[in-house]
């Protein structure tokens, strides 16, 4: 059976993670959807459980499509696994440096790790999370971004850290 990793931090998941996801799937026998801690990244809107949630429910549909966490290096992960091929998607040539480097940081520290890229649709070429934080923070429609369910979430938590800082 061919199983494939797609790991990402997915702080929300958008419409661009379900295009990868679905293309992907269409690939490969398996495919486990990973949500990562990224200590890069500045505090996340949701818990790694969270995004796993809305993940899962974004991704009812696919027979083929597992969702899973893990808070370690994504080598460890995918050596535990099984797993060797990672899918990484890609916006914009300019993702690519970055994704590369670290492809190449995984290679060294598992050698059998194999990652494929995959680039998102034109349509979402522009599309982050970041992005879509920053939207929603504006009350703007997040509906062309993100499927309904990470909508209804994202303007739940959003709505929630407002009502705190108030406070």
């Amino acid at each position: 059976m061919r199983t494939a990793v797609y790991p990402g931090s997915f702080d929300p998941p958008t419409l661009g993670h379900l295009n990868i996801i679905r293309r992907a799937a269409a690939i490969f026998d398996e495919l486990v959807v990973c949500v990562m801690r990224n200590g890069a990244k500045e505090c996340c809107l949701f818990t790694c459980e969270e995004r796993a949630e809305l993940l899962r429910e974004s991704t009812a549909g696919l027979s083929n499509v597992r969702v899973d966490t893990h808070t370690g290096l994504l080598t460890d992960y995918v050596r535990e696994s099984g797993s060797p091929v990672v899918i990484r998607g890609l916006r914009a040539v300019t993702d690519f440096e970055y994704e590369f480097q670290m492809a190449a940081v995984n290679r060294k520290l598992n050698p059998e790790m194999e990652t494929v890229f995959m680039f998102a649709g034109e349509e979402f070429a522009f599309l982050s999370s970041s992005a879509v934080r920053e939207l929603a923070r504006f009350k703007s429609s997040l509906r062309d971004f993100v499927p309904a369910p990470v909508e209804r979430a994202v303007r739940e938590k959003i709505s929630a850290l407002e009502a705190e800082q108030s406070r």
